[in-house]
């Protein structure tokens, strides 16, 4: 079963919780995790005149562009982003607005889905990201996905994450690396979708 990871990153940070959260799908048998990013939507010249989103785009140059077919192939998806202003990225939106053709062909129906976001600051927004796109992925048909208190680092993350789902808090500067309890929380929730998706396609 192909589990979806299709994200958008500014800086480069959800596209290492993306990696994350493949490492935990990859662990499940049966599981494969297919990583995939969004389009960008900001103009090339913004992107390239700020050496930080240089650096970020850089880090994803390799990875494809998800298209309609992946989404069909999925047998379960995360959907990764970064808050703007308590919400989705416009990029991730966009994509996910495509979608339509799929939700009247009732393919994500009974597929397991979860998010997991990035924040520059610990209140950044993270919940209320999550909480907003989980109603769009509702609407699709999915099932979804996010992460119990039997996982230990929920107790422990002195930065993101939560029961809705992994989170990172960044840093002002976008530069804080995912801590130890960040990265365990992104793995333990790739790996449950990938063992939920199983059940949910037998």
């Amino acid at each position: 079963m192909k589990v979806l990871v299709v994200y958008y990153s500014t800086f480069g940070n959800v596209h290492k919780m993306a990696k994350l959260v493949a490492e935990g799908i990859n662990q499940v048998k049966g599981a494969e995790a297919v990583i995939r990013r969004v389009p960008e939507l900001m103009p090339e010249s913004v992107v390239q005149g700020r050496e930080d989103m240089k650096t970020g785009a850089g880090l994803q140059k390799d990875v494809p562009i998800v298209t309609l077919e992946d989404f069909k192939e999925a047998g379960a998806i995360a959907f990764g982003t970064p808050t703007r202003f308590g919400n989705v990225s416009a990029q991730l939106k966009n994509q996910v607005d495509q979608l339509g053709s799929l939700w009247m062909q009732k393919t994500f129906e009974g597929k397991p889905a979860g998010i997991f976001v990035s924040t520059g600051s610990l209140h950044g927004g993270q919940e209320t990201t999550i909480l907003t796109l989980m109603a769009v992925l509702l609407h699709l048909g999915f099932v979804i996905v996010g992460v119990p208190y039997s996982v230990p680092d929920l107790f422990l993350t002195q930065g993101g994450g939560s029961p809705y789902g992994p989170g990172h808090v960044a840093g002002p500067d976008n530069s804080r690396a995912i801590d130890e309890n960040e990265a365990n929380i992104c793995r333990v929730f790739g790996k449950r979708l990938a063992e939920i998706g199983l059940k949910l396609n037998k």
